[in-house]
């Protein structure tokens, strides 16, 4: 297996023993979790081809949905506490 799909595996057991944790211990290895998985999904992507990037891309906005979507209105500029309905 080469080096970027077992960084991939620790990352995924990274993040799941931090989505373990209580939320107030969750934010910085959370963000670190969430800086380093563009740079090992175009690590992953170089090494083995888009469809593997793309995979692993969907699983990462999969498992962090929330924190992009927060950070996404923070940077347009729109209040966080901003709901739309539903």
């Amino acid at each position: 297996m080469s080096t970027p799909l077992i960084l991939g595996c620790f990352w995924v057991l990274a993040a799941t023993c931090v989505a373990m944790l209580p939320m107030r211990f969750q934010f910085i290895p959370g963000f670190a979790l969430l800086i380093a998985a563009p740079i090992l999904i175009g690590w992953i992507g170089m090494e083995h081809g888009w469809t593997y990037a793309a995979i692993g891309a969907f699983a990462f906005v999969s498992m962090f949905r929330r924190p992009l979507a927060y950070y996404l209105r923070k940077a347009i500029g729109r209040d966080s506490q901003e709901r739309t309905p539903q």
